[in-house]
């Protein structure tokens, strides 16, 4: 007997005679439009509806064999699962004559098939799939890849399954998996584990990437190695074949020595798998593999190896739109001219920020990873032109747009802030920029730097803004050669507990050089790189299609703010000025922010310090405080437990986010 309570559970995502989940047919151009809650609740759905196999065909049973992780799941795969079962769900409900034909018909090729071994081999040939791939006739490889990616329109680059946006490893699981270089069991699952897996960096939301690097374990064009004859257990058998082994394999080798052109030795680059074109072919065009690397050191991991990480933040001189001097309230004339950044001051702060540091008022404190070693080491910090670059707004070089000490060349230049160091924090660049922003405006001295890098007498955070995302970008990853010792070093951090792979307060070399040999597109074919489909090819499109935005929005621009004639005045009594102490403050983004009075960092209200963020995530799920969480054995599973109890329960999740508090009179 059916189970109606499937069907009726299922139907809860329909309207009326339409589709599951969004009151209408489903198809990928609706994906976008649902919601975290409304994915959750189809989750929900298809594991109620798997447990009706009374409904479910027999090849629809074979897909719920297994229990599916629909947590795991992509957006579109949930999606087409939906379409699927919606099939399934209008078979059923098919008129009862239909599928009383059905039957007849199915009894009618079963006495087809029993008649005779050749109507048997018909039915059989129709009914046979189509075949799978066989990874056991492959072998596999550990390989690293280089690759690089435009973040604005994806969630980051680690795989969420509650993201609304992709992530750039969820594209990248896509490409593996339709490639068949890797050949997971559930391919709709995206689980990295079984294939040597590693990361060197995880940028957030928005945020590009011009040297990410990866290493996994993929599928080779090497040939297998041939196996050798099994041995029974009579020795004199034994011995015969061992004799007519060696007279075949003199056979072989004298016909061998006949032939003028051997076949060569297996190349394990002209003759290897092209990764780079193949993942290039199904990847989106603002992610794009640009080298592979067939020959890593041992105990390579993309994240550990790694000992030096460059960034990149790019911004504007001027900063935001400045106004003509005749409009300028006489707050900003005694400050300099608003919208231009005060490059010298930026580069003399920015200096401040090398050697070894405590960089816990230069991050995002995430008390889920119970970090307490904030020190980290940077290489080198300097604010840098842009020289290449060429997109002038002619109206800036006009005298009522200038700053008082005027400026050389035609504007507006591009600059970046440069850093290198061996690792960061979470989301510790974004504020170093936004505190240069803030001393590039003349709202704070240099020196706050060396303020805020002095935790002893600062242990906690002014509450100030970040910089925008989407300038950001990680552009290089660099991995030294290693010594045997550290190769085959046991690496801390892999636990999450805030160290460094390794010490920060070691001297090390600044000067690094990357030891991988990569293989990059074009060094193999220069048609990789130049052809219809090469990578160059491909990007240009890319470049041109933002070039042109770009153009137009700069005509634009520079029209408008020539067009008209700000000194005629045709409304009698109109402001000439802005209202009296609002101020704008640029703290990244695309335009600056109307404040008003300044109020410098440290009178600002101060946020909880590590110390106190991470007592009140443990006090959350019970514990005294931190101390006593990261000492229970297994306390991150513990912590897994007590969330699915909260949750069950309707409570909600543990407090942990960076909380201010009142400044202590101490």
């Amino acid at each position: 007997m059916n189970s109606p309570g499937s069907i009726r559970t299922l139907s809860h995502l329909k309207a009326p005679g339409k589709a599951i989940g969004v009151g209408g047919t489903l198809s990928r151009s609706s994906i976008g439009n649902f919601t975290t809650s409304k994915l959750n609740r189809i989750k929900f759905q298809l594991r109620t509806f798997a447990k009706g196999p009374t409904l479910l065909s027999q090849e629809a049973r074979k897909m719920v064999h297994k229990p599916a992780n629909y947590d795991r799941w992509p957006k579109e795969s949930l999606v087409k699962r939906v379409m699927e079962l919606e099939e399934e769900l209008k078979r059923r409900e098919q008129a009862p004559e239909i599928q009383r034909q059905e039957r007849a018909e199915e009894r009618a090729l079963a006495a087809a098939v029993t008649s005779t071994e050749a109507d048997l081999k018909a039915a059989e040939k129709k009914k046979k799939k189509a075949a799978k791939f066989d990874p056991g006739k492959y072998s596999t490889r550990l390989i690293a890849l280089k690759f690089a990616y435009l973040g604005k329109n994806y969630n980051g680059f680690e795989y969420q399954s509650s993201a609304k946006m992709p992530s750039i490893e969820e594209e990248l699981w896509k490409a593996l998996v339709k490639s068949c270089l890797i050949f997971p069991e559930r391919p709709d699952e995206v689980d990295f584990g079984p294939w040597e897996y590693s990361k060197c960096g995880r940028t957030d939301r928005g945020v590009s990437a011009f040297g990410q690097v990866i290493g996994i374990r993929v599928r080779s064009n090497k040939p297998l190695p041939k196996e050798e004859p099994e041995q029974t257990g009579n020795e004199e058998d034994n011995v015969v074949m061992a004799e007519a082994a060696q007279q075949q394999a003199k056979d072989s080798e004298k016909a061998a020595a006949e032939v003028d052109h051997q076949k060569p030795e297996w190349d394990p680059i002209a003759d290897e798998i092209p990764y780079c074109r193949v993942l290039n072919r199904l990847l989106p065009p603002d992610i794009r593999i640009m080298a592979w690397a067939p020959d890593l050191p041992p105990n390579f991991s993309a994240r550990f190896s790694c000992r030096e990480r460059q960034y990149r933040y790019f911004f504007t001189q001027p900063a935001f739109a400045p106004m003509p001097s005749t409009l300028e309230p006489p707050l900003a004339k005694s400050g300099g001219k608003q919208g231009w950044l005060d490059i010298d001051m930026m580069r003399k702060a920015a200096k401040m920020f090398e050697g070894v540091h405590d960089f816990r008022n230069f991050c995002k404190i995430d008390p889920g990873k119970q970090i307490t070693n904030f020190s980290r080491r940077i290489f080198e910090s300097d604010i840098v032109e842009v020289k290449d670059l060429e997109s002038d707004l002619p109206y800036l070089g006009l005298p009522e747009f200038q700053p008082p000490a005027g400026s050389d060349g035609s504007h507006p230049k591009v600059y970046y802030f440069h850093v290198r160091g061996s690792a960061f924090l979470w989301h510790q660049i974004r504020h170093m920029v936004a505190v240069l922003f803030l001393v590039g405006q003349g709202l704070e001295p240099p020196s706050i730097v060396q303020q805020l890098l002095d935790v002893e007498k600062n242990p906690r955070k002014p509450n100030y803004v970040m910089a925008d995302e989407v300038p950001l970008v990680l552009w290089d990853c660099i991995f030294p050669k290693l010594s045997d010792e550290e190769a085959n070093a046991v690496v801390p951090g892999s636990s999450g507990d805030g160290k460094d792979s390794h010490d920060p307060e070691a001297e090390g070399d600044v000067e690094m050089v990357d030891s991988i040999d990569w293989v990059w597109m074009g060094e193999d074919d220069p048609m990789s790189l130049y052809g219809a489909q090469g990578l160059v090819t491909e990007l240009w499109g890319t470049w041109r299609e933002r070039k042109m935005d770009e153009i137009l929005a700069n005509r634009l621009l520079n029209f408008v703010a020539n067009k008209p004639d700000i000194d005629r005045k045709l409304i009698k009594g109109a402001s000439s000025a802005p209202p009296k102490g609002i101020k704008k403050v640029y703290e990244g983004g695309n335009k600056a922010q109307f404040r008003g009075t300044y109020t410098p960092l440290f009178k600002r209200q101060l946020l909880a310090s590590a110390e106190e963020v991470n007592d009140k995530y443990a006090q959350g799920f019970g514990f005294k405080n931190a101390e006593e969480m990261t000492k229970t054995k297994n306390w991150r599973s513990t912590i897994r437990e007590r969330k699915d109890k909260n949750k069950k329960g309707g409570r909600s999740k543990a407090g942990g986010a960076e909380t201010p508090v009142r400044e202590s009179s101490s």
